[in-house]
């Protein structure tokens, strides 16, 4: 796709990132998806002032026929175009937001996929602690596991961002809103260790990243998820590096935590987003049902 100046995009953009404080990978979606949206509307000779509700839901046809987009993507994409035309609004090129007259899809809930400690154990023991990289990646992935931390997260990570007498971490999560995570003491181990001996020898004091490659720079999140992909293997698992934040999340609930202090310690904005890790844990219960109480509810008369 091209890019195309567009003063109105740019504008829309910039009050996305310096007044609503979204991410910058929001503002980057949220200005592709635009992009899509005014190819169309100039292919159909719309007006952003004029075009109706009816001229959207024939955009999202498109983009379902076109990109096969499912009910998540199709919701995020009347969410995108709800604020754009809130924006429109407060710009003054209509009174109306043509938008907010559809019905997001029903999303389907897709149960989070999770280990037990004892999965997430073999996993970590599969790393090679014998070198400086595998002394780094054994730390990094007990950080995420016992912090419960997005791999965005935990890429951020500074070394003044921990606070090792506290036993917890200072975290920037979506919408670069702060939060204090905490992190248990076999994390606290592994992190004293790769600060003490193993970070000095990958770069420099200047340099605040916590995490970093062999090239002395701040670790990717592709660095990430291809380190996390080849140790997963090695354990004979499909989990993904997400899988143990999953898992932390599942953990403390099975463990008696309440919905709001998972919601805190994991930083989301809406306790509906938590309570999805309820379905799993009742997944979990109802597989022990069956293994240990096989025959409860049969008729043995």
């Amino acid at each position: 796709m091209p890019v195309v100046k567009n003063p109105l995009l740019d504008r829309f953009c910039t009050r996305l990132a310096a007044v609503e404080r979204r991410s910058h990978l929001t503002v980057a979606v949220y200005r592709l998806e635009l992009r899509r949206f005014f190819e169309y509307t100039e292919s159909k000779g719309l007006e952003i002032e004029s075009l109706c509700a009816d001229d959207i839901t024939g955009y999202l046809g498109r983009r379902k026929e076109k990109d096969r987009i499912g009910p998540r993507s199709a919701a995020k994409v009347i969410s995108c175009l709800r604020t754009f035309f809130r924006f429109i609004i407060a710009e003054g090129m209509r009174s109306d937001n043509p938008a907010a007259l559809l019905e997001s899809p029903r999303k389907n809930v897709r149960l989070p996929q999770t280990m037990n400690r004892e999965e997430v154990e073999r996993v970590l023991d599969v790393i090679n602690t014998g070198n400086l990289l595998g002394q780094r990646d054994r730390c990094l992935f007990e950080m995420i596991y016992s912090s419960g931390l997005r791999i965005s997260e935990a890429v951020g990570l500074n070394v003044q961002d921990i606070d090792f007498r506290e036993g917890i971490v200072r975290v920037m999560g979506k919408g670069s809103k702060e939060r204090i995570a905490v992190f248990g003491p076999q994390a606290a181990v592994w992190l004293t260790r790769y600060i003490k001996e193993v970070r000095p020898d990958l770069t420099t004091a200047a340099n605040q990243a916590l995490f970093v490659g062999k090239n002395g720079k701040r670790l990717s999140r592709k660095g990430i998820w291809k380190n996390y992909a080849k140790y997963a293997a090695l354990a004979g698992t499909s989990s993904k590096v997400h899988t143990l934040r999953h898992s932390f999340a599942t953990g403390l609930l099975q463990g008696g935590a309440d919905l709001r202090t998972v919601q805190a310690l994991l930083g989301h904005a809406e306790l509906a987003t938590t309570q999805v890790y309820t379905h799993v844990d009742a997944g979990l219960l109802r597989e022990s049902h069956r293994k240990y109480l096989p025959r409860l509810g049969v008729n043995d008369e």
